[in-house]
């Protein structure tokens, strides 16, 4: 008799990685000759967001670019990112990146009706907190729904752990 393969789909970020790429990115700052004087910071502001300043709208989406182009070097996703617009606040302006990790309600579900409406059939979805676990009797099956998922347009990172 046959058991079920499976695998989970999650959304992590690993908070080292962005913690390096952060630090790369400060680096970059203090040394660059087109930041030198512009107040141009990055720097943690509690668990999941960064705070960026500087002292115009258009120094701070280059701060953000400089950041996204580190995580890129680093393997991060930038999905995991949720830039805000640049706010003035005084004489800077700010702008707050969160990051994004676990599947929410919303995401799991439209991962869930993607497998159900293009996956082969015969494959079972379960979701469970902020992951989704995925199972069926072919191993094959389990491979396609990994390339379909990869292949689909979702607005978050996701991985494949747990397969057995």
């Amino acid at each position: 008799m046959a058991s079920d393969s499976s695998f989970d789909v999650v959304s992590k970020v690993d908070r080292q990685e962005v913690d390096n790429a952060l630090n790369q990115a400060e680096k970059e700052l203090a040394q660059r000759y087109d930041f030198k004087g512009t107040g141009a910071s990055i720097e943690w502001s509690g668990e999941k967001t960064v705070v960026i300043k500087a002292n115009s709208e258009e120094r701070v989406t280059a701060v953000l670019d400089v950041f996204q182009s580190k995580l890129i070097k680093r393997g991060v996703s930038l999905k995991v990112l949720d830039s805000s617009e640049p706010k003035a606040s005084g004489k800077e302006y700010r702008m707050e990146s969160d990051i994004k990790e676990g599947l929410s309600q919303e995401i799991a579900k439209k991962i869930g009706k993607i497998i159900r409406d293009e996956g082969p059939k015969g494959v079972k979805t379960q979701i469970t907190g902020e992951e989704m676990r995925v199972s069926s009797k072919n191993r094959d099956d389990l491979q396609e729904v990994i390339a379909l998922l990869k292949s689909a347009d979702l607005d978050v990172a996701l991985q494949f752990v747990n397969y057995r």
